[in-house]
């Protein structure tokens, strides 16, 4: 019974009650070593409700093992709890150490980060612990394939944990496909994207409280800014709602031209025969070519579509309705 913060002792105590109903005050000094007073833990099972004294002739009867363990589990259930709240309420604490941090926070609520590495760490611990919003501005005219991998599980997960996502990013973003593709991927997710002709700021804010910054918007491997000041975040916010209003909303696949119009005569027809057929050698004689044609035709049609792989790229050309 340790666990409920009843001790060897007073455990005994409790079990020679079960054993013994009825046992007096008198008869435990009479078992009891001599000059021993069993007084403090006859109070003690008392408070715990182990024991009821009846009044009779000094007499004490224990409580039934079910009430008392069920009474025992409510008792610690409740400390748990009250510890659990104190554990929650603690970000006094993360402030006074983050008061610890002179030498590496100037000036006040501002740390800089060094190195690519540690600034990517920094923005998967934000975007993991997010519980609200993310605003964004990037710059960027294309996402690598291994920016891509790494961004839509963060990303993926957020949305479906209900944070929400602004972004904005640049319009030639779009003429790259498989970082277009990734965009729409988040569109159909819930976030919400805009796209901006010419921009150039670097912008990261989570649930209103920190932002995160370049040294040096042109070179990011500079280094970067993490804010924690509520002057300096919110006037943050500030110029993402000024570059946020006077972006357009994403395209559509209709207002981008039907990135399917993109695809030659040959290319369409191959596309459904990757949907269609399982073979490449049956696929090319269908369409009255080499598979070496057939297989570059494939090729071209997957980095078209962004697509990893020919599952892939079949599930994507369905989705948006080519085949």
């Amino acid at each position: 019974m340790s666990m409920f913060g009843v001790s060897a002792e007073e455990e005994e105590l409790y079990r020679h009650f079960l054993r013994n109903p009825d046992t007096t005050i008198e008869d435990l000094r009479k078992l009891g070593d001599e000059g021993q007073d069993p007084g403090r833990c006859l109070e003690r099972l008392r408070q715990l409700g182990l024991i009821h004294p009846t009044g009779a002739g000094g007499r004490i009867t224990p409580a039934d093992p079910e009430v008392a363990v069920a009474r025992l589990t409510d008792a610690r259930l409740h400390a748990l709890l009250q510890e659990l709240q104190r554990v929650t309420h603690s970000r006094h604490v993360v402030q006074g150490l983050r008061a610890e941090q002179g030498a590496w926070m100037a000036p006040q609520g501002i740390e800089q980060l060094h190195g690519l590495e540690e600034i990517r760490n920094r923005i998967e611990d934000l975007a993991f612990f997010a519980r609200e919003e993310i605003l964004s501005v990037e710059p960027y005219t294309r996402l690598s394939p291994e920016n891509i991998e790494r961004s839509r599980p963060l990303d993926l997960r957020c949305l479906r944990r209900g944070v929400r996502i602004r972004n904005v990013v640049l319009r030639a973003a779009l003429d790259h496909t498989p970082t277009a593709s990734y965009l729409r991927e988040l569109v159909s997710e819930g976030a919400v994207i805009r796209v901006a002709e010419n921009i150039s700021e670097r912008i990261l804010v989570y649930d209103g409280e920190t932002a995160l910054v370049p040294v040096d918007p042109q070179n990011t491997s500079r280094g970067a800014l993490l804010a924690r000041s509520n002057g300096l975040v919110s006037n943050i916010i500030a110029l993402f709602e000024k570059i946020w209003t006077q972006a357009e909303d994403f395209p559509t696949t209709a207002d981008v031209g039907d990135e399917q119009q993109r695809l030659t005569g040959t290319e369409r027809r191959v596309l459904v025969s990757m949907c269609s057929v399982g073979k490449d050698e049956v696929g090319a004689r269908d369409l009255g070519v080499s598979v070496r044609t057939y297989r570059r035709h494939v090729a071209d049609i997957m980095q078209k579509l962004g697509a990893a792989n020919r599952a892939h790229a079949a599930l994507l050309a369905r989705e948006r309705g080519w085949v």
